[in-house]
């Protein structure tokens, strides 16, 4: 594993009363979330959280480094989920494998989202329901857990308080003052907290650039309905499978507009109806129909809700633009992709539009609607939650370099000493000791790659292989010599994959490769590492200078 900074020694034994922290995923990216947090030799996971791919060919998923972790699963008291979105629970299955009795902490919607993963991982979990108010001693931490609004029912900050001191992290947040709950975030509990005093405060840094405040979700609706007006063909409705909300204002706007809805996608129909069995989602009676049933409607009395608002290579929407889905979309259908852009994730979902509107469909997204509202509380909040809490020290989490950096900013402006303001990266190590958290060193921090069903097998060595076979293609050459002699039999035989030009060019380095074997023959050089390294070293230094690529070149050493 790759060591996050290497001007950063391991760090030191923990100040005797002191309380560290290391996040192993969620700081400088948007994803992976996962923070450690330890007192007197115990520990407290705050969420366990997956990274989707970007580049990364071959990857299904990106889980946090649990080698910080490995040799103390024993230590460890529980593990506290803020919220149900798989960035901050899909991990939770791959460390569950290693010590399936650690107990998982978190609300109805949130426990019963992770428990239907578990199954699937044929993991029965031990697990602890709490709302808001709730209190728990977990070990030397006690928790007391507070209802803050996202963008998913069920959502809690944590304040954390041990002898060494006090944490309040916010998890993913917002201050929606009219939520369609009616679940506001407790601005009065966190004036609480912040009168008994919060030594850290470890909060949601991905809207800190976005200036005010965020749009609140019921100002999406004339929307959404202006889409069902103006639809003269089925709507296809693209949105997270976690979005309850969202599915909810499109099931009711459905029933408006007297149209019939099905649910396509595994995930989604797996979430909203755990969502609906627990009473989180209302579907109004007759809207809701099998997606097999859906020929016996008229395309204009039909609404499908899927996945794929990101891009996602596997996911309905994508496989419906590059028509590999059983449901063709065309001219007429309208697309709605109720999302907004996770960074990194833009030129997929383009791919996506583009692809759809090729078809022929219109494709209606935030870019020229207001069709979506961000789950995150933008600048103007932040300072809000800042002045209320007024904390000691502040850890800028979630969220990309830029948006830590802005929110580290804004608690400045309101006061925090910029001393007392840590901006840490996955795998830094921050400790607080006499009310004071500093930077004190680095353990080793990496991605763990899910590659099929290999886990940590794949690394950064055969993912580069990937994308060069992907991106310059691949030369190989066979090269057959007397196993007796070691001399070269044959002229070599060159073969391409991924390229533009005839294989017929590489006839001009096969004189001076031949010339190469040759000496090294008469130098005694017969190993077949050494003559592979020849073949490699002397046609790539053609393919690089003459024809400007740089590709997987495999050479092939056979003994007659």
């Amino acid at each position: 594993m790759s060591h996050p900074h290497p001007e950063l020694s391991d760090p030191p034994a923990l100040a005797k009363g002191g309380v560290r922290i290391v996040a192993l995923g969620g700081l400088g990216e948007v994803g992976r979330n996962m923070t450690v947090i330890e007192h007197e030799g115990r520990l407290l996971i705050v969420d366990c959280g997956v990274l989707f791919p970007d580049d990364h060919p071959g990857v299904d998923l990106i889980l946090p480094d649990f080698e910080y972790i490995e040799d103390r699963l024993d230590d460890i008291d529980a593990i506290v989920l803020t919220h149900g979105h798989e960035d901050h629970i899909g991990a939770v299955p791959y460390l569950l494998r290693r010590k399936p009795d650690i107990p998982l902490i978190g609300s109805t919607l949130t426990l019963a989202l992770i428990e239907a993963k578990l199954k699937e991982h044929r993991i029965k979990p031990l697990t602890m329901n709490v709302a808001e108010g709730s209190r728990e001693a977990l070990g030397p931490f006690d928790c007391e857990f507070i209802a803050v609004n996202h963008s998913i029912p069920d959502a809690l900050a944590v304040f954390i308080r041990t002898p060494g001191g006090t944490l309040l992290c916010t998890g993913d947040f917002k201050m929606d003052q009219l939520p369609l709950d009616g679940r506001i975030t407790d601005l009065r509990a966190f004036a609480r907290v912040g009168e008994e005093g919060v030594d850290l405060f470890l909060t949601d840094s991905t809207n800190a650039e976005v200036p005010g405040f965020t749009t609140p979700e019921r100002d999406i609706l004339p929307s959404i309905e202006q889409v069902f007006e103006k639809a003269r063909r089925r709507i296809i409705v693209a949105c997270f499978s976690s979005h309850i909300h969202r599915v909810q204002q499109v099931l009711d706007t459905a029933w408006e507009f007297d149209r019939k809805v099905a649910m396509v996608g595994r995930s989604m129909v797996r979430n909203m109806t755990i969502a609906q069995d627990l009473g989180y989602l209302k579907i109004p009676d007759g809207v809701l129909v099998d997606a097999k049933k859906l020929d016996n409607f008229p395309d204009d009395q039909v609404v499908l809700i899927c996945t794929g608002s990101q891009g996602e290579p596997m996911a309905a929407l994508s496989r419906m633009a590059n028509r590999d889905h059983k449901i063709d979309v065309g001219a007429g259908d309208t697309v709605l992709m109720a999302s907004s852009l996770i960074p990194g994730n833009e030129n997929a979902v383009y791919r996506v539009i583009n692809g759809l509107m090729r078809l022929g469909a219109d494709v209606v997204h935030k870019g020229n609607a207001l069709v979506h509202v961000s789950g995150h509380a933008s600048a103007g909040e932040l300072l809000y939650c800042y002045n209320v809490v007024r904390p000691r020290n502040v850890m800028p989490i979630h969220g990309e370099w830029r948006h830590m950096k802005a929110n580290a900013d804004l608690a400045i402006k309101t006061g925090v000493p910029a001393d007392n303001v840590v901006i840490a990266e996955d795998g830094v190590v921050v400790d607080l000791v006499d009310g004071k958290a500093s930077i004190v060193g680095a353990v080793p921090c990496g991605y763990v790659y899910v590659d099929g069903s290999l886990v940590g097998a794949t690394d950064e060595t055969l993912l580069k292989d990937r994308r060069i076979l992907r991106d310059e293609g691949f030369v190989t050459i066979i090269v057959v010599r007397d196993a007796a002699t070691g001399k070269v039999t044959a002229k070599p035989d060159i073969r391409t994959r991924g390229f533009a030009e005839d294989e017929q060019v590489f006839e001009r380095v096969l004189p001076k490769l031949e010339e190469a074997l040759d000496e090294a023959s008469r130098k005694g050089g017969t190993d077949a590492h050494q003559l592979q390294q020849i073949v490699r070293r002397t046609v790539g230094g053609f393919v690089g200078g003459k024809l400007r690529r740089r590709p997987m070149i495999i050479p092939i050493v056979i003994d007659a």
